[in-house]
């Protein structure tokens, strides 16, 4: 499904360039759930934003589905996110002045999905998410592993090929965070293609396969049977 062959990412300031990816090639097979680890300033969020075709590279080639995205537009690459990709964020991300319902709704909304067909959806997302008794509420009114269950719901409203989850757990306490982690992996086991970026081995070992990134590079692919064994 994803593969970055000898990508590089740099960042120039006035004074100075920051090599953020060095060389990295990575594939994730459909149906896998890929943990990336690494300390901070690694390059992991650069990773996942190009992966998540918010940032373009220097060097090197991705591909989607064995199509160029390297190539694309700016608006074609907006179609690819909109139409392929669900995010999930450690911040939720959502949207204040909605209600649970409106946040769902507003990638449906983007693709222009019939009304019906968008309150089927809603409520399934919503039943998976045990958040049906709370489509009215907004954001403020919501505890913030209900809230990070509302951003799930619209990442996976519109079935996304793949989900890429930033720090997913990152501002919820262990029990709402192991909520979270074992509906990525409910979703997992449904199909989708999952990348998460981690600071928990606990959060990884749930994952297929960890990637660890050290200064921009990839410093050790492996499985989570070599993880443990270590």
């Amino acid at each position: 499904m994803i593969k970055l062959s000898n990508i590089k990412k740099s960042y120039r300031t006035t004074d100075i360039e920051t090599l953020a990816l060095n060389n990295i090639s990575l594939e994730i097979k459909q149906g896998e759930f890929v943990a990336v680890m690494g300390p901070s300033g690694c390059g992991k969020s650069t990773l996942l934003n190009v992966v998540g075709m918010i940032d373009s590279v220097n060097e090197g080639e991705y591909l989607f589905n064995d199509q160029s995205i390297s190539r694309l537009k700016e608006s074609q690459m907006v179609e690819m996110r909109r139409n392929h990709l669900g995010f999930v964020f450690q911040s939720f991300n959502l949207i204040d002045d909605l209600s649970v319902y409106e946040n769902i709704e507003l990638p449906l909304l983007y693709q222009n999905v019939p009304r019906s067909l968008r309150k089927a959806k809603i409520r399934e997302v919503l039943e998976l998410v045990g958040l049906d008794a709370r489509t009215k509420h907004k954001p403020g009114q919501l505890s913030g592993g209900q809230q990070q269950r509302v951003a799930i719901a619209r990442a996976v409203v519109t079935d996304p090929k793949l989900i890429l989850a930033d720090e997913p757990t990152g501002n919820l306490d262990s029990k709402n965070g192991d909520e979270v982690m074992d509906m990525l992996t409910t979703l997992n086991e449904q199909g989708t293609t999952i990348m998460m970026i981690t600071h928990s081995a606990v959060n990884a070992a749930k994952a297929h396969r960890i990637v660890h990134m050290l200064d921009g590079q990839i410093a050790s692919p492996s499985s989570n049977t070599e993880a443990s064994a270590t």
